[in-house]
């Protein structure tokens, strides 16, 4: 057996089985053995029956004390029920539709429950339990692993699997094929594969499996650094771009009803001369902006010295609401100047795509703004000088290249113009930008007013809906929300063991507000007189339109929304942002969020809804009340969470994004961060194509990890 092993030549899994091992992405033992845990039930925290309170999941260590008997419901369901024991009271054990138990269970045995316990008047009860004998000199694991399921498979199947996978393989002497170079291991002090998965899936306590954990981050970290690092030495390679000779953007200027800010004019100037370097060199520029900041008339001046010079301008935007609000904007000015431009996203229909491409391809159309759809392979350029991805954070870490990589065939590179609306703190930049120049937009333009931000909790619920009422009445009202939907009971007395949100407050059981049912509530029982919009991820890309286009146009007055709005949407007479369970977001989404409101000329709030009783969280959001600068919130985010939000995991609503789609990281962990590209540029610096025998594990891995980073 090895890595490359057929899941299903394993014992016991047959044609249906095997499948359900493919709906988990489960092809081969690599990737059984990478498909860690979710969580850990801690079952070596024995509880006592009569200190435990009503709705308490845990284990307990009881005898039994009666036979099972076995009842017939009217129903037809069948209940088996016995009682047992521990030193300090009794509780009824009940299985439902499992008279087999019977058989299991006898007077004077020892079991470990595991289950929730229920106390209803001073009579205690566990429903369907995990069970275990305790058998004289065999110890029951502390620590059970619970994995993430598709239908076809059992926790109990996933673990049997894996565990005889893993334990053949070190029967075998299976010789694991590490990432890491030796010197790497012993100077990081890292897990070996070897002893890292076996601590995953077979822990012996909490501080080894953070320790295999850690082993598991700093590998995808460092493969991405590997990846990252070679991309930029190959993009400063090859440099060949079309010198912009007409740079003079006067007539653009003209047609702009106000003045650029200082920063404006000079990041503008900065593009073009990136554009217009003598030497042919492709830019590759980032503009990072605050809230606000003004990046898109930028953006719009490059595009115009692009078009100008006898080339095309490609904008790709991550949301359809984002780039039709882009064209919106840009199409009324650049058909002043007799630019042609065009919309291409996903809800485009295929008669309009087919138009659209065929004008590409012969010059017929100057500009083209759209999202993911710009990557099709049915738009081909006649001749493409400019490439612009707005929030660049939202798309896979290659897909800027794919796009640039349609001029490949015409000799030349197209100039390169990334943009952010999350300031970006200059170290980090400097680590995952390394290849592009940085242009800064640091102030605002006039007319901008401070939104006042105030931390509220659920005792202002009544003067909060009053405070909306007000402002719905006379303008309009965003309400943010963590989830879309309300969410199944969640598993208590788990260990959470995401690999992804360790900052996440996992201690905290507070209920989280999702849009669905709080826009339901308002619309049916608070504002009954007031419309209320929802939108969502979710929704279909039209039924978004439809929803933004109403509040747009005022006649929606409260939207309810999840993170879908957090970038770009453009509502000036909207001037109130509500967001619940505020401690549930990082403070540079938070700022995102209410960089939404305070764009008219109304006076505009920001109110952060939390009970959160974490110190921690008070402190972070009490940061947003005290600033309204992006860069300081962006370096208190940095240094309290990591660069998570500046590169958030797609994971529900909570994080939602279309970006760095990582296993076991979100990038939170700076320390690491750094210290994993201070290994790459070691190892790169004496192997810069990776071929040396030692390096082929970290060759091979970070090839995986990058086909999945571009296809997610």
């Amino acid at each position: 057996m090895d890595f490359l092993t057929p899941i299903g030549s394993l014992a016991g899994i047959g044609k249906k089985r095997r499948e359900s091992f493919f709906a988990l992405g489960i092809t081969n033992v690599e990737e059984l053995l990478y498909h860690f845990p979710r969580a850990y039930q801690n079952r070596g925290n024995i509880l006592s029956l009569a200190m435990t309170p009503d709705g308490t999941v845990g284990a307990f260590v009881l005898t039994v004390a009666s036979n099972p008997q076995t009842f017939m419901l009217k129903n037809r369901k069948q209940i088996t029920k016995f009682i047992a024991f521990d030193d300090t009271g009794k509780c009824t054990v009940t299985f439902f539709n499992q008279p087999f138990v019977k058989d299991v269970f006898h007077i004077g045995d020892e079991f470990r429950f595991y289950g929730k316990l229920n106390v209803k008047y001073g009579s205690r009860e566990m429903s369907s339990p995990i069970y275990e004998p305790i058998v004289s000199g065999k110890k029951l694991p502390s620590l059970v692993p619970v994995y993430p399921l598709t239908e076809g498979l059992t926790q109990k199947i996933l673990k049997s699997t894996t565990e005889y996978a893993l334990n053949t393989l070190i029967y075998e002497n299976y010789d694991f094929p590490e990432v890491f170079r030796k010197i790497t291991i012993e100077k990081m002090g890292l897990m070996s594969l070897k002893e890292a998965l076996r601590e995953i899936h077979f822990p012996t306590d909490i501080e080894k499996v953070k320790k295999a954990r850690e082993r598991f981050v700093f590998e995808e970290l460092y493969a991405f650094a590997l990846g990252l690092s070679i991309s930029k030495k190959n993009i400063k390679k090859n440099g060949n771009g079309i010198v912009m000779k007409d740079a003079d953007v006067s007539d653009f200027l003209k047609l702009l009803p106000y003045s650029l800010t200082g920063a404006q004019s000079r990041s503008i100037k900065e593009i073009i001369a990136d554009m217009s370097n003598k030497q042919g060199v492709s830019m590759s520029r980032l503009l990072s902006g605050d809230v606000g900041s003004g990046k898109t008339v930028c953006a719009a001046a490059a595009l115009y010295v692009a078009v100008k010079n006898g080339a095309q301008g490609a904008f790709m935007a991550p949301t359809e609401i984002l780039a039709t609000q882009h064209y919106n904007e840009m199409s009324v000015l650049f058909e002043r100047l007799n630019i042609k431009t065009a919309l291409l996203t996903g809800s485009t229909p295929a008669s309009e795509k087919r138009r659209v491409c065929d004008l590409v391809s012969v010059g017929g159309i100057d500009i083209v703004i759209g999202t993911h759809a710009l990557l099709n392979d049915k738009l081909v350029f006649k001749k493409l000088g400019l490439v612009i991805t707005d929030e660049q954070h939202r798309f896979g870490v290659r897909q800027r290249s794919l796009l640039a990589e349609k001029t490949k065939e015409m000799g030349y590179n197209p100039h390169v113009l990334v943009m952010s609306a999350t300031p970006i703190p200059r170290t980090l930049a400097l680590i995952l930008y390394g290849d592009l120049d940085i242009s800064v937009l640091d102030e605002l333009p006039p007319g901008r007013k401070k939104v006042d931000t105030f931390l509220v909790d659920e005792s202002y619920r009544d003067r909060l809906n009053g405070f909306i009422r007000k402002n719905a009445l006379s303008n309009q009202v965003y309400i943010v929300c963590p989830l879309v939907e309300d969410a199944d009971g969640e598993e208590e007395a788990l260990l959470p063991f995401d690999f992804t949100s360790d900052d996440m407050e996992v201690n905290e059981k507070k209920y989280m507000m999702s849009a669905t049912t709080l826009a339901e509530k308002l619309q049916n029982e608070v504002f009954p007189d007031i419309r209320v919009g929802l939108i969502h991820g979710k929704m279909k890309a039209s039924e978004k339109n439809d929803v933004m286009r109403d509040f747009e146009q005022n006649k929606i007055k409260i939207l309810v929304s999840t993170t879908v709005i957090e970038v770009g949407v453009n509502v000036p007479n909207a001037v109130l942002m509500v967001i619940e369970n505020a401690e549930r977001f990082g403070l540079s989404q938070l700022h995102q969020l209410r960089g939404r409101v305070g764009r008219g000329a109304d006076k505009s709030y920001c109110i952060l809804v939390s009970s959160t009783e974490n110190e921690k969280s008070r402190e972070r959001l009490n940061v947003m009340c005290s600033t309204n600068n992006g860069y300081k919130i962006a370096e208190a985010d940095l240094e309290q969470r990591g660069p998570g939000d500046f590169f958030p995991n797609a994971v529900g609503d909570v994080r939602q994004s279309g970006g760095l789609r990582f296993r076991f990281t979100s990038l939170c962990d700076m320390g690491l961060l750094k210290r994993a590209f201070e290994e790459a540029e070691s190892v790169l610096a004496e192997d810069d194509k990776l071929s040396h025998p030692e390096n082929k594990g970290a060759f091979d891995y970070m090839q995986k990890l990058f086909s999945r980073l571009r296809n997610s």
